[in-house]
């Protein structure tokens, strides 16, 4: 037999050689990562051990935790049993330490820390590397460049802006009324503070609260915020890769790309408009800048623009921060006061009284609703807009009682947990303006709706202003009741929403 004959044996041979040596290589590889894992999970088990927690499971961690909306339920079982903090295990090699005590809170916001890779490099698709994910001197640089957006003498007109969108939203909601059946009314508002940030931030002239384009926008927000919630708790969704090819990740891509055009779009039109030498000559006579002009005619320390990538972060990073929380505050906030008729009355009258019929409502009246401006804060401790943030140890701490988290322990300040927490505020799922009375007395870090530190939120003065004249504005229209048959089911998804929405009854005031 010749030599040439025996060849493909001898190829299936080499061929079947090389498998079992792949396949010898893949069970070390594999062992090895498993060794790695094992060793990882000694060290945080004993990074935390001066930490007690509920038990977990070894792969799975404390997973039933995030079953059925269960999570908050938990968490202030968690609260009632240990003290200050507690470990959560996402699974077996994940953990977090959540916090929810204002002295701990005072120490970690005090830092400068980096925000956690996880969950926040799951949002970078979406919004980028702006304000809100940078860290250390990029951060800096961007936050001292867009501080001056929110000078004063530039939020003061925003108030009449604000004022327009709201009354646009009510002047719908009289139609609502005259059915008997009640409003889901985050929609509305949602579509409401989009329309105002649209105006005030991004100096776009047209009505979003009528643009079919804008409803496409906000419900990609609220795939968005789903499917994030959704890939933290899945273990098989942490590798970008492998998420891609999945439907959840398709949907996502999908979803980014609407956001992306509504922005694009956005700053097209703003980059046209100051081709105009009109607009222009505005520009130049105004004291201080809007923000997306400030990105636009931004110069960083090296004398060079922002890049189109840094551009389109800042402005999805405000677009999402700037409208969506702020719609959830509104939202809770009329819900609990439909739900406390007495101090909605008592709202009601002292806006009567300051505002009248609300037309020519102004900056100046801004600080002349003190027992309304208490219920929008006690409604934010209920009710936070965003639940929860989350840092990187990038130095070891130890707490006021001695406790201790080595270098990169994940740290989640749960703003949630510390607005419940009954050893912060007594009986706290009661309804009590009181509480922010002139002159009540709170530790420092007891209340934090706009988080804390020096990366607390810098629209937080313009939050708090259009909360004050869209509760203002609707309770000198409406009179509001709950849904009985559909209580809200909270729901911490990026932001504090409902599962079932918010639904209530708008009465028109006559």
């Amino acid at each position: 037999m010749s030599v040439s004959a025996l060849s493909p044996t001898r190829s299936l041979g080499s061929f079947s050689g090389l498998l079992q040596v792949a396949f010898l290589l893949g069970l070390v590889l594999l062992l090895l990562k498993a060794v790695q894992l094992y060793l990882h999970r000694q060290w945080l088990l004993k990074a935390v051990r001066e930490f007690p927690s509920p038990p977990s499971h070894w792969l799975f961690g404390h997973y039933k935790e995030f079953q059925n909306n269960e999570e908050l339920p938990q968490l202030l079982k968690r609260i009632e049993k240990f003290p200050c903090a507690c470990p959560r295990w996402l699974w077996g090699t994940k953990v977090t330490i959540v916090v929810y005590d204002p002295d701990y809170m005072k120490v970690i916001l005090g830092r400068s820390d980096p925000k956690s890779p996880v969950p926040y490099r799951f949002v970078a698709p979406w919004i980028g590397y702006g304000l809100l994910l940078l860290n250390g001197q990029p951060w800096f640089q961007h936050r001292r460049m867009l501080t001056p957006a929110f000078h004063y003498d530039i939020l003061k007109p925003y108030v009449g802006l604000t004022a327009d969108s709201v009354q646009v939203m009510l002047d719908k909601w009289v139609e609502f009324s005259k059915n008997s059946a009640p409003l889901d009314i985050l929609g509305h508002i949602s579509l409401m503070t989009l329309d105002t940030i649209m105006k005030c931030a991004f100096s776009h002239p047209s009505n979003i609260q009528t643009d079919r384009k804008s409803l496409s926008y906000t419900q990609a927000i609220e795939d968005l915020k789903h499917l994030f919630f959704s890939r933290v708790r899945n273990f098989f969704h942490q590798n970008d890769f492998i998420y891609s090819l999945t439907p959840a990740g398709r949907s996502y891509a999908k979803a980014c790309q609407l956001a992306h055009e509504h922005t694009d779009r956005v700053i097209q039109q703003r980059k046209m408009h100051l081709q105009d030498e009109g607009e222009l000559e505005k520009i130049r006579k105004k004291r201080h800048l809007d923000f997306l002009d400030i990105l636009l005619f931004a110069k960083l320390e090296d004398g060079s623009s922002l890049s189109d990538k840094d551009l389109r972060a800042e402005v999805d990073t405000f677009m999402f921060e700037g409208h969506d929380t702020t719609a959830s505050g509104i939202s809770w906030i009329l819900y609990a006061l439909a739900t406390h008729p007495e101090h909605q009355q008592q709202c009601r009258e002292e806006l009567q009284s300051l505002l009248g019929d609300g037309a020519s409502i102004t900056w100046d009246h801004m600080d002349k609703m003190p027992y309304t401006t208490m219920c929008i804060k006690e409604a934010l401790r209920l009710y936070p807009p965003v639940p929860g943030v989350a840092r990187l140890l990038s130095s070891p701490v130890t707490f006021p009682d001695g406790r201790s988290l080595p270098k990169g322990i994940s740290v989640g300040l749960s703003i949630y947990g510390l607005h419940h927490n009954p050893n912060v505020w007594p009986n706290p799922e009661v309804f009590d303006p009181s509480r922010f009375a002139p002159g009540a007395a709170r530790h420092s870090h007891a209340f934090l709706p706009f988080s804390g530190g020096s990366r607390n939120c810098i629209g937080k003065q313009f939050a708090m202003n259009e909360m004050k004249v869209a509760v203002a504005l609707t309770l000198l229209r409406f009179e509001l009741a709950p849904d009985p048959s559909r209580v809200p089911i909270l729901s911490p998804k990026v932001v504090l929403n409902s599962e079932n929405g918010i639904h209530l009854y708008i009465k028109k005031l006559t």
